[in-house]
Formats: C-alpha cells, sequence, structure tokens
C-alpha cells in the first residue's frame, strides 16, 4: 500500500529578510534630499508592527513607497502589510502603523479547504492551527492543488508557501 504523500499551506514571511529591508528604508531617510532633515523614523515594533513616524502625511506616503519597494527587491510580497490609518503624533509630527499578517486565520483557512475541495481531486485537507495540511495517495494530485492555488492567489490576500512536501 502507498503511503499518503502531504504537503502544508501557510502564510509567513522571512523575518531577516523584513529586517534587512527596513534597515534600507532606514539608511535611504539619513541620504534622501527630501527626507534627510524630516526627523523620519521607521522602526519595527516586536515582529507585529512596523511604525513610521515623520513630519507630514506626504513624506510618511514616501517613506511607505520606499518601504514597498525594498520588500519587492528582497522578494517579500506586499501582502503581508496591513497599513493602519494615519494619526497625529507629538510635535506636530504624524504616525502610521503598518501591521504585519503572518499566519492562516480561520477564516481564510476554510476558504483555502474550499478551494482544494472544489477541484474534485482526491485530496484531503485539514485546517491545523494557522496552517492546512494537505494530504492524498497522488503526488500529481498534491501537485494540481498546488498549481491551482498559485492560480487562485489574487483572491486570498495573504501570500501563502507550500511546505513540508512529503
Amino acid at each position: 500500500m502507498a503511503k499518503d504523500a502531504s504537503f502544508d499551506i501557510v502564510s509567513d514571511f522571512d523575518k531577516q529578510e523584513l529586517l534587512n529591508a527596513v534597515d534600507q528604508v532606514k539608511r535611504e531617510l539619513t541620504t534622501r534630499f527630501d527626507l534627510k532633515d524630516s526627523n523620519s523614523n521607521i522602526e519595527i515594533v516586536e515582529d507585529k508592527a512596523i511604525l513610521i513616524t515623520t513630519n507630514d502625511e506626504m513624506k510618511l506616503k514616501n517613506i511607505y513607497d520606499i518601504l514597498q519597494s525594498k520588500l519587492v527587491k528582497r522578494n517579500l510580497s506586499l501582502k503581508i502589510l496591513d497599513p493602519q490609518k494615519i494619526e497625529n503624533a507629538l510635535g506636530g509630527n504624524v504616525k502610521q502603523e503598518i501591521k504585519l499578517k503572518k499566519g492562516l486565520t480561520t477564516e481564510m483557512a476554510k476558504k483555502i479547504t474550499g478551494i482544494i475541495k472544489d477541484t474534485k481531486l482526491k485530496v484531503q485537507a485539514s485546517i491545523q492551527g494557522d496552517s492546512v495540511r494537505v494530504s492524498g495517495k497522488s503526488r500529481d494530485d498534491l501537485q494540481d492543488v498546488i498549481k491551482t492555488m498559485r492560480q487562485n492567489e489574487e483572491n486570498i490576500d495573504v501570500p501563502l508557501q507550500y511546505t513540508n512536501y512529503r
């Protein structure tokens, strides 16, 4: 009897790449002429959010654009960013918290299992915490599930990775 093959669908990001991207933005803040003396700051708060503080909204939007470009260059999906509304900060500054999405929510996991069940392939999808385990007898079916998920990525608002393929 053949052993079942399986893989996990997770939503995660490389923390080191994120840290490197934020460090690059910090360096650019000190060298760009329009941001050099703006008292701007960007920092990661407990691996859960990025906090941008600066003089005005225009500069904040510029810093956010720089952050997005650095993330793309480091192969991090922009779907991990969840920008909150711009707030006033001390000293007439403005700040914006950008939450980082990590892990699958229960609703997102249910949506993913629904997409997999709609494929009518002979696989089982089960929700396990903040990931979805897909198992089946045929590795070809599992490859078809990954292909289907990649085609449906625009319907899912988090980046997906496929891990533990056995």
